[in-house]
């Protein structure tokens, strides 16, 4: 598939020559110079074309030209131009992406889970990608990426109670035009893209791009001398736009993106105490290995930042996403209708390593996976400069997944995760090949009806309201096998022990509702360079099933009542100005928020289940986010672009008295678990755990502590500079993104805190009569090294994994536009 991508890159360049030789008039030259002011940016963030400073609502733009410019492919480099997006990624499947701090908690490999749905919704070209895991691919052939920030659920509806991520790729055009471009790199860094674009017929166009990215693995693996964490991607985007007049537009896109490599994995980067005995925990654990039959254990390097791994078990992913759509819109005259019909699959298959280190624990883990959905929305909108003007439609979403998880355990299994004190003197072979094999099916439907309106009450003020109802019927099954080990007789203790590690499971779920969403806004237009708003929002999330295993009671029985989680509800209260300056040469938008979530929805993990890190997903009775966001941009002076934006956001957990146990305070001979408030008698270490829940055993107090992932303090600023030297140009960007620290787990565990980091990005190059163009790049320009991801090793055993910064990438690269 690469030759075939890069041969697809390549039979593009033939057609830039044809493209230039059919293109009519004289290249542009010399643009750079007639520019005085930044030039208005349209987006579609209430589903019409609107001027980016009349919409009164917080939105973050980043086009076409500013990725390219700064090297930016995908959603998580993304989140280091827009502060108040985080995008955290153990591996594809297990992505998480959040606006202020919300939208989804899936921090780590264990916490994927396909029942719950994340809370910030992924668009392209007005299509919901319904699992987190298609952000993960690289961008293709992008116009445009709006970031909408707090509850969107009027207009964009499914599961946006954070906000949406909106992106538009470039259409088809009738004016023919192609542009390709190919970058080298260090690390192996080779990326081609290539796109064509022009008429067909006098009524239909067509657009082609092809893409393809390949790196080295950024950690090097002692035990295989491969190098892990590569990337190996390709996409294909084609479309035809039918236009037989200026009233009617058709456009048909297919798109199919596939990664194929050898990831992802993490590497040691602290240890953790906990109450349990010395000899349960890592080191204890490595040390004594020799008397199980294994060497002692010693990571290849207790500096994660050497990027060192020594894992033993195969390590692999075949992902791929892709779709067709329709897109109509046709003006009628008084009202444009809109059609958007869309098929779209995901497929998932892996092989990881889920001890993370060179022990044979755990030898086998796969979750082999297809989702499917179907949708459709029709709206229609007013046309005209009226008063009143009004968006209303319905829509129809359905997706199906079903996934094979396989789980299996070596040799050293039984010693490291098997509890002594429960099970004492177990045969060293007991769980050697013993696994898990399972099947899961959920199936979901969503109907929505919708409308908003607003109404010029003067020449200057303006109110919107907005209301969509959802209704949603879920639907899920969930078994699992067991099998494997020695042999055990049913009841025995050394059967029960097996049992510790994989129980086998059988249970259905299903959940169905419906509930309002809406927005109310008054917006006044003091001045024309300057508007101010106020906002309420009320975001609904239908409830979730647990597809991935319940964990157990105190009788060590499914907990049946942990297999759907409540609905959740947003309410967000907001006021901003959107201005412009200098003539037009600079913008300044500035927005305040307050945020309170009821049942938060979030994944969580057991703190009894130790050996099989059961997570599963729970609600917060209430999360509370407030903060300050800033946007600004400026053309300083002729070529010269200057772009900052900053967030300040201060996250808690204001109702949470019945949260999951910290490692620092788990103690297995504790009821639940987690060492009480007031330890009992019997108990023999005597510590008072301070939050601990004295009516809840095993419960730890979260109430007022931080909300995971979320950090206080994020900004960016960076500039383009594009000096004009005849017909060529010489090329200047640099960017900056810092974000201070937070903790990954929803527990608070002093183990799991993340550093803040700043991280500078650049490039320059030289364009030649506005046809070719040559760059020097640098992304982590300055090689700063930070954390981007944590992991707690299944068995608690207080092993910390992390998952270190891509080192500095330097490459040059070669672009041609015609």
């Amino acid at each position: 598939m690469k030759r075939l991508v890069l041969g697809a890159v390549a039979l593009l360049c033939p057609v830039f020559a044809v493209t230039a030789q059919v293109a009519s008039g004289p290249t542009a030259t010399g643009d750079t110079k007639d520019v005085t002011t930044l030039g208005s940016v349209t987006v579609t963030a209430r589903q019409r074309e609107e001027n980016l400073q009349k919409v009164p609502m917080a939105v973050s733009v980043v086009s076409g030209e500013w990725l390219d410019r700064s090297y930016t492919v995908n959603t998580q480099q993304l989140s280091q131009l827009v502060p108040s997006l985080y995008y955290n990624s153990a591996n594809p499947r297990n992505t998480a992406y959040t606006i202020r701090g919300l939208g989804s908690n899936t921090l780590s490999v264990s916490a994927a889970n396909d029942g719950i749905e994340p809370g910030v919704g992924f668009y392209v070209d007005g299509v919901y990608h319904g699992r987190p895991a298609t952000a993960a691919f690289d961008f293709t052939d992008i116009d445009r990426i709006e970031v909408l920030r707090g509850p969107q659920g009027t207009l964009f509806g499914k599961n946006t109670t954070a906000g949406a991520i909106n992106i538009t790729s470039r259409a088809p055009t009738f004016t023919p035009e192609g542009s390709g471009e190919i970058s080298y790199g260090d690390q192996g860094f080779l990326q081609a893209k290539g796109t064509v674009s022009g008429p067909l017929t006098q009524t239909v166009a067509g657009r082609f791009s092809a893409q393809f990215t390949e790196k080295d693995g950024s950690l090097h693996n002692v035990t295989t001398g491969k190098d892990e964490n590569e990337i190996n991607n390709y996409a294909l985007r084609g479309q035809l736009l039918f236009k037989p007049d200026d009233s009617l537009n058709v456009r048909l896109i297919g798109d199919v993106s596939n990664l194929d490599s050898d990831c992802c994995t993490q590497n040691y980067l602290r240890v953790g105490s906990s109450l349990r005995g010395a000899a349960r925990q890592f080191n204890g654990l490595a040390a004594n290995l020799p008397a199980h039959g294994f060497p002692a254990y010693v990571p290849p390097s207790r500096n994660v930042y050497d990027r060192l791994t020594d894992i033993d078990a195969p390590l692999h992913i075949d992902t791929q996403d892709g779709g067709v759509s329709l897109n109509a819109d046709w003006n009628v005259g008084a009202v444009t209708l809109t059609s958007i019909s869309a098929w779209r699959y995901w497929k998932w298959d892996v092989a990881n390593d889920r001890d993370y280190i060179g022990v044979p624990i755990q030898t086998v883990q796969r979750i082999p996976s297809r989702q499917d959905q179907y949708s459709q929305e029709f709206r229609v909108a007013s046309n005209g400069d009226g008063p009143f003007s009004y968006v209303g439609g319905l829509y129809f979403y359905t997706q199906e997944i079903n996934g094979k998880p396989i789980s299996i355990y070596g040799p050293a299994a039984t010693y490291w995760l098997v509890s002594t004190t429960s099970f004492p003197g177990m045969p060293d072979a007991l769980a050697d090949g013993y696994g898990q094999f399972g099947n899961s099916h959920y199936r979901m439907k969503s109907y929505a009806a919708f409308g908003e309106a607003n109404y010029k009450l003067t020449d200057r003020l303006t109110a919107t309201l907005g209301l969509r109802y959802t209704y949603e019927d879920k639907n899920g099954t969930y078994s699992t096998t067991v099998s494997g080990g020695l042999p055990t007789t049913p009841g025995s203790v050394q059967d029960n022990a097996k049992l510790s590690l994989f129980r086998p499971q059988s249970y259905s779920a299903s959940d169905s509702g419906g509930n309002p969403s809406g927005r109310v806004n008054v917006a006044y237009q003091f001045t024309d360079a300057l508007m101010g708003y106020v906002s309420y929002a009320y975001g609904y999330k239908s409830g979730g099933l647990n597809m991935s295993g319940l964990p157990l009671d105190a009788a060590n029985n499914p907990a049946l009542a942990t297999a759907v989680i409540k609905d959740e509800i947003n309410r967000t209260w907001e006021t901003g100005i959107k201005s412009a300056w200098w003539d037009g040469r600079a913008t300044f938008d500035l927005a305040a928020y307050h945020t309170e979530v009821g049942n938060y929805q979030a994944n969580v993990t057991s703190s009894t289940e130790t050996a099989a890190l059961r997570t599963y997903p729970a609600n917060i009775p209430k999360v509370t986010v407030k903060g300050v966001e800033g946007d600004f941009a400026a053309l300083l002076f002729t070529g010269f672009t200057l772009r900052a934006s900053f967030a300040y956001a201060d996250g808690k957990y204001t109702d949470y008295p019945k949260g999951p146990c910290p490692l620092e305070w788990q103690n297995p001979n504790a009821a639940g678990g987690c060492q009480p408030l007031n330890p009992p008698a019997n108990l023999a270490i005597k510590t008072s755990n301070p939050r601990g829940n004295p009516d809840v055993p095993g419960a730890y107090v979260l109430t007022g502590l931080p909300l995971a992932g979320l950090s206080k303090w994020a900004g960016s600023i960076g500039f383009d500079y594009e000096l004009p030297i005849g017909n060529d140009a010489f090329l200047v960007h640099a960017d900056t993104s810092a974000r201070s620290g937070y903790n990954s787990d929803t527990a608070n565990s002093i183990y799991t805190k993340i550093a803040g980091y700043a991280v500078v990005n650049g490039s320059i190059g030289y364009r030649f009569n506005d046809n070719w163009e040559v760059d020097v790049f640098a992304r982590n320009l300055f090689d700063r090294n930070y954390i981007t991801a944590l992991t707690v090793q299944t068995g608690n055993s207080g092993l910390i994994l992390g998952q270190p910064s891509d080192p500095r990438l330097v490459g040059v690269t070669l672009r041609a536009h015609f």
